[in-house]
């Protein structure tokens, strides 16, 4: 047996013409059952793939996928690459991962995955801004932007989590606390989901403040990146002045190395100073680290992102929509215990 079955040795192997067996193997082509069984127990004894590339040039189709993010720094896209790549391609579909890290430019991006000849777009970022999805969809593409920004009325397909009310979450969980004097760290302060968590914890802070009770301090700051050097130095600067009795870090990676920071300074975490995360990435867990954070539930976000891109590969008018995911508060040791 040669090394490379060819579609020949199939076709003579079955009984039937090249053509019958390029059908066979070519999606929507017409085929009967009979003649589809005979050609693939023909390729099967005879251990006969076919050739993806080739197949795409009759078809037109690539089954290529770009999946574009920038947060590469952050353990917890280790966890969504390999939820996505998986999901892909047991669905037959191809990932091609691009990394935009220093990219700004949406057109450049564009004119990076035309020369693919994707099929369509999943932008993985919560940091990217919505205009790289918007592009895609402009350039006819269909796309789904996975942690994107919420819209209740979307350009484009997004599936993420509600930002705002995962601050709010915070807020909360601080205040039962009986923090008084509470802060926010963040990842860039140009990232939507930085506004948002921002937004959400600054309102909640707000109306608690109204009531009657000891008088609240809040703060905030901003980390240059979602990375664990940023949230060490971000943290180490804020306690060299007045540092709040505990923080929200708007991310768990972002809280790690905050984590680090009070510890590395001599201080103790909760005692001296608390600390709450968001995503619950497996390091979260830890026994090490133990954070107290804020669940987003991932694998339900890139499952439900990629039921939206197969359907988008099927009906590219299909009209974009926004899917939302509850998030849960998971308690370790990183805040003092409820009073």
């Amino acid at each position: 047996m040669s090394e490379t079955i060819t579609l020949k040795e199939v076709a003579e192997r079955a009984g039937v013409s090249r053509s019958a067996v390029s059908r066979t193997f070519t999606d929507g082509a017409s085929v009967s059952e009979k003649m589809r069984r005979k050609v693939q127990k023909a390729a099967s004894d005879l251990g006969y793939a076919p050739n993806a590339l080739a197949s795409s040039l009759t078809t037109g189709r690539t089954h290529l996928i770009g999946l574009v993010s920038n947060n590469f720094h952050n353990p917890v896209f280790l966890e969504v690459f390999d939820l996505f790549t998986r999901g892909l391609q047991e669905r037959g579909l191809r990932p091609l991962l691009v990394n935009l890290t220093d990219e700004t430019n949406p057109a450049q991006s564009l004119r990076m995955l035309r020369q693919y000849n994707v099929d369509g777009v999943v932008v993985a970022s919560s940091t990217l801004t919505p205009e790289f999805a918007r592009a895609f969809r402009e350039a006819g593409m269909p796309v789904v932007h996975s942690f994107g920004r919420h819209s209740s009325s979307p350009q484009v397909n997004v599936v993420g989590i509600d930002n705002v009310e995962c601050g709010r979450m915070a807020a909360r969980e601080l205040l039962q606390r009986q923090y008084r004097r509470v802060a926010f760290l963040g990842g860039p302060e140009t990232a939507t989901s930085t506004q948002d968590r921002l937004k959400g914890f600054l309102d909640e802070i707000s109306q608690a403040k109204r009531l009657p009770g000891k008088p609240l301090e809040v703060g905030y700051s901003f980390a240059d990146a979602y990375s664990f050097d940023a949230g060490r130095e971000e943290m180490l600067r804020l306690l060299n002045d007045k540092p709040a009795e505990a923080y929200f870090c708007g991310d768990d990676v972002l809280s790690i190395g905050a984590l680090s920071a009070v510890r590395g300074k001599g201080l103790r975490v909760p005692e001296d100073i608390g600390l709450i995360g968001l995503n619950d990435m497996e390091m979260a867990g830890w026994e090490n680290i133990s954070l107290t954070t804020i669940r987003q539930p991932i694998q339900q976000i890139v499952s439900s992102s990629i039921e939206l891109i197969v359907a988008m590969l099927d009906e590219p008018e299909r009209y974009p929509e926004a899917r939302l995911f509850p998030c849960s508060v998971v308690q370790r040791d990183t805040l003092v215990s409820r009073s």
